[in-house]
């Protein structure tokens, strides 16, 4: 009988880190199929405008709260109207990159559950979009809201006339938001700390910053909540570990390493 333990591997039950050139790749071609997608939607400007118009309507027959209360906020002085566009203009993909490249450097296991549940989503934003071209709410006279971007800048929109860099009919889904909220998902997963909670507060600046400058409805990111809880229903995150979540193995599980030197103990 041999009495000499063997301790498990202090990373055991996490994943191998993806190759890092493939998964620029992989994160490269999300963002360039976001962009080149939406070019796809664009030529259907009626079809945008009326269904503006049934979304209007839908939200007041349901008694959603205006999307003018909101921006009235913003409107109370040009430095909080100027942030919010800010916000809206440099946050979006720079916080998602980081929430990635964060979680491929500290926690592999759950970087690869959130890049395939941000693809997911994007996929179906991407199908809304040219399934249900949208005009923002910005463009609709019969919002009375006003283009915070255009007057009190910065814009990240030209002329819709014109503007060949990006397709401004599609709103709905808003990936403003689903984006916003699945990285503050997957940090409140990935993290252990009891502060982990506050990362809400992305989701819901965002979602503030979207509706007051008049850029989505309050349904775009009902719509994207109900994509990304689909998406996370069907791809399950990994299994909360003493490993995944950040914290030593040996600190956390000495029972564990009792029952391991017994088992070693009777070999």
């Amino acid at each position: 009988m041999n009495a000499r333990t063997e301790p498990a591997p202090a990373g055991s039950d996490a994943i191998a880190r993806p190759p890092l050139v493939r998964e620029l790749l992989l994160v490269a071609g999300l963002f360039l199929v976001y962009k080149f997608g939406r070019q796809l939607a664009t030529g259907h400007t009626g079809e945008a405008f009326r269904n503006a118009h049934r979304v209007w309507d839908f939200e007041r027959a349901v008694h959603l709260p205006g999307e003018g209360a909101v921006q009235s906020l913003l409107l109370h002085g040009d430095g909080l109207v100027h942030l919010a566009n800010t916000y809206y203009a440099t946050v979006h993909f720079p916080a998602t990159a980081a929430f990635l490249v964060w979680l491929y450097l500290r926690r592999p296991a759950h970087y690869v559950w959130a890049r395939r549940v941000l693809a997911a989503v994007t996929a179906a934003a991407l199908a809304g979009h040219l399934l249900f071209p949208l005009a923002p709410p910005r463009m609709l006279a019969a919002t009375g809201l006003v283009d915070t971007a255009r007057l009190y800048g910065p814009s990240v929109y030209g002329d819709p006339a014109t503007d060949t860099l990006s397709n401004q009919f599609a709103a709905m889904p808003s990936l403003h938001f689903g984006w916003a909220l699945m990285v503050a998902v997957g940090l409140i997963v990935a993290t252990r700390s009891r502060l982990r909670w506050l990362w809400l507060l992305h989701p819901l600046l965002t979602l503030l910053v979207i509706v007051g400058t008049a850029n989505h409805y309050w349904l775009d990111a009902i719509v994207a909540t109900a994509l990304l809880g689909l998406a996370l229903a069907v791809i399950h995150a990994p299994h909360r570990t003493a490993t995944t979540a950040g914290r030593p193995q040996s600190g956390l599980v000495p029972a564990q390493r009792d029952e391991q030197s017994l088992v070693g103990a009777g070999r």
